[in-house]
C-alpha cells in the first residue's frame, strides 16, 4: 500500500481496475483523468487502447493488477465473472493480499457478495466492499453515478475520495452484501419505471399526441422524475446507442429481486410483472440491446 489518499491530503495508493465494458471504461478513465495511478485489466485487451494512451498500465491478467495495486476495483457482468476473476486460474485470490481491498462494482446476489468476501478473505486476507453503482453509461462518463456501498465503515471511507472521483455520492448502506440489496430495490424502481414510461408513451402515440412533449408537459408535477425526462426521449425518438443498459442486465437484476423476495417473504407484484416485460422484451429484442426497447414491444397501433 503506497498511502491512504484522496481527500486527506496523503499520497495516493496505487489503484486497479478489472473489467473496461460499458460502465469500466469511463470509470477507470475518470479515474486516469483525476490524476491517479491505475493498472487496467479485460479479457478483451483491445478495449485498452485508449486508456493506455491517457496513462494507464495493462495487466495481462488480474493476478497482476492486484499485485500492483492496494484497491482492485472491478465491474464485471455477472456472478460467475466476479468468480472467475477472483478465484480461477488467473485469478487474484493466490496474491498475498493483507492491506489490500476489492471493490466490486458489479450487480450480484447479496449471498454471492458475502460468500465470495468471506472465501477471499479467507483465502490471502483481502477485504471486500461490494459498491454496486446506478447512473447507467450517462452517469459514468459524467461522474454522477449513485454508489450504495457494504462492507467496513473504515473501508468506505478509504476508498471514498477515489470513488467520488468516479461518482458523485457513495452511501454506506451496511455490512457485506447491503450495497447489493439496496442496488436490487433500485433496479425495483427503475425496471418498473422503464415498464410504465413505455406504457404512458405508448398511450400517448396511439392516442395522436406529441409523445415527445411529455416530459415538458408533466415536468414539476407529481409524475415528473430522472426517467421521465431521460427515457421518454430516447424512446419517442428512437435513441439506443449507446445504451443505458442492456435488456439481459436489467431482467439479471429483477430476477435476482424476485429470488430475494421469494427468502424473505416479501410481496414484489410490480417488479414481477416487470421482470416477465423484460423477459418478453428479450425475446422479441434480443439479450444485448437497450432496456429501453421495451417500449418497441408494444408497437401495434390499435384498431
Amino acid at each position: 500500500m503506497t498511502g491512504t489518499g484522496g481527500a486527506g491530503g496523503g499520497q495516493a495508493e496505487k489503484l486497479g481496475y478489472l473489467g473496461l465494458g460499458m460502465m469500466g471504461f469511463p470509470m477507470s478513465r475518470r479515474l486516469l483523468n483525476a490524476g491517479y495511478d491505475v493498472a487496467i485489466w479485460n479479457r478483451s485487451a483491445g478495449k485498452a487502447e485508449a486508456l493506455i494512451e491517457a496513462g494507464a498500465t495493462l495487466a495481462a491478467k488480474p493476478q497482476e493488477v492486484a499485485t500492483s495495486a492496494s484497491i482492485i476495483f472491478m465491474c464485471v457482468t455477472d456472478a460467475a465473472a466476479v468468480e472467475d476473476v477472483v478465484f480461477g486460474a488467473d485469478g487474484f485470490a493466490a496474491v498475498p493480499g493483507a492491506g489490500k481491498l476489492v471493490v466490486d462494482f458489479s450487480s450480484i446476489h447479496p449471498d454471492k457478495a458475502r460468500a465470495i468476501a468471506a472465501r477471499l478473505k479467507a483465502a490471502n486476507g483481502m477485504s471486500w466492499v461490494d459498491a454496486p453503482v446506478s447512473g447507467g453509461t450517462k452517469g459514468a462518463e459524467e461522474g454522477t453515478l449513485a454508489v450504495m456501498a457494504g462492507g467496513d465503515a473504515a473501508d468506505i471511507e478509504r476508498i471514498r475520495p477515489y470513488v467520488l472521483a468516479m461518482a458523485r455520492r457513495l452511501t454506506h448502506m451496511g455490512p457485506t452484501g447491503a450495497g447489493q440489496t439496496t442496488k436490487l430495490c433500485n433496479q425495483v424502481i427503475v425496471g418498473c419505471a422503464m415498464a410504465v414510461l413505455a406504457e404512458a408513451t405508448r398511450l400517448a402515440v396511439n392516442s395522436g399526441i406529441d409523445a415527445g412533449k411529455l416530459p415538458e408537459a408533466l415536468a414539476g408535477g407529481f409524475a415528473d422524475s430522472i426517467p421521465l425526462q431521460l427515457f421518454v426521449p430516447r424512446m419517442v425518438q428512437g435513441i439506443h446507442s449507446p445504451p443505458l443498459g442492456h435488456i439481459a442486465t436489467m431482467l439479471k437484476d429483477l430476477d435476482t429481486v424476485g429470488e430475494v423476495a421469494h427468502d424473505t417473504s416479501t410481496p414484489v407484484p410490480m417488479a414481477s410483472l416487470a421482470a416477465q416485460l423484460f423477459r418478453l422484451a428479450k425475446a422479441a429484442r434480443g439479450a444485448d440491446v437497450d432496456a429501453l426497447e421495451i417500449y418497441k414491444i408494444s408497437a401495434s397501433q390499435p384498431r
